[in-house]
């Protein structure tokens, strides 16, 4: 695979992924999305990281396998060791594999709300954290930043979003897929709380949003699209229960012609108004 630098204005792939294999399966890519600021790609899900003169911060490592690539992928660009890996959250399809740069002398980081799930869903690729925070927290190393801003509860418990410094982009795992609709149970998300953080998100001064999974940079409007397939989806099944439907019935009652367009609507819809209607019917 190949490291690729970002070109002047916007490239082809910063609001598409090939049409012909969307998730990506078998493949790897690193590419530059700023001045040291990368982003890894293995399968469908995508990290960060940063270079610095004194080392290398590396986001969710995702598997042991995807771990080696992108060291194979570090190494192409910098001879600097990598000293933290950064947990986005505790959920296992972005956090395991972090023993093999563990093994070069980093050091493991992420949110003290992320501990009480990894003791309890413990894995052979999880390394746990050495070091965790509360609330928000800043990593510094060679004269970068990485800003680690904790929302409370939205998708499980410990989630950050990540602002790497000197750029305008953020760096959102899970919580939007850029122009599609959410993973179809809704599954680990709080849906009020979910809401509450795209709105703060929203009022974050930014341009680009890389995502966890999907395209490498997409628009902010991908979060405010997301946040309105949310709510239109919310009234819409509040709309049928209140008209006395079943909450079984509603999910193939449900219309959300606007929303057609974005990626897996078809296969998404009707799961993701289930989830709503127990939600709404039995408080989770």
């Amino acid at each position: 695979m190949w490291v690729l630098a970002l070109a002047v204005g916007v490239p082809p792939w910063a609001a598409t992924e090939d049409p012909e294999d969307p998730y990506g399966f078998g493949s790897w890519e690193a590419r530059e999305l700023d001045g040291g600021l990368y982003t890894f790609r293995y399968g469908y899900t995508r990290n960060i990281f940063i270079v610095t003169d004194d080392g290398v911060i590396v986001t969710d490592p995702i598997s042991r396998d995807a771990a080696t690539r992108l060291r194979e992928e570090i190494r192409a660009v910098t001879d600097q060791p990598v000293r933290y890996v950064v947990y986005s959250h505790e959920h296992w399809d972005h956090v395991l594999g972090a023993q093999v740069f563990v093994d070069e002398g980093a050091k493991v980081v992420s949110h003290e709300a992320c501990v009480p799930f990894f003791e309890r869903r413990s894995h052979p690729d999880l390394v746990m954290p050495h070091q965790t925070f509360d609330g928000n927290h800043e990593i510094e190393l060679g004269g970068r930043t990485l800003e680690l801003i904790h929302l409370g509860r939205n998708h499980g418990e410990c989630l950050v979003v990540m602002r790497p410094g000197g750029t305008r982009k953020l760096f959102i795992v899970d919580l939007v897929t850029a122009h599609r609709t959410p993973l179809g149970p809704l599954p680990d998300y709080h849906l009020p709380e979910y809401l509450e953080s795209l709105r703060a998100i929203e009022a974050m001064d930014f341009d680009w949003m890389i995502g966890g999974h999907g395209p490498a940079l997409a628009p902010r409007d991908a979060v405010t699209e997301r946040r309105e397939y949310l709510e239109a989806l919310m009234a819409e099944v509040r709309r049928l229960l209140d008209e006395g439907m079943h909450w079984r019935a509603v999910p193939d009652a449900v219309e959300l012609d606007e929303f057609a367009h974005l990626g897996g609507f078809d296969q998404n819809l009707r799961d993701n108004a289930l989830r709503i209607a127990l939600y709404f019917q039995m408080g989770w």
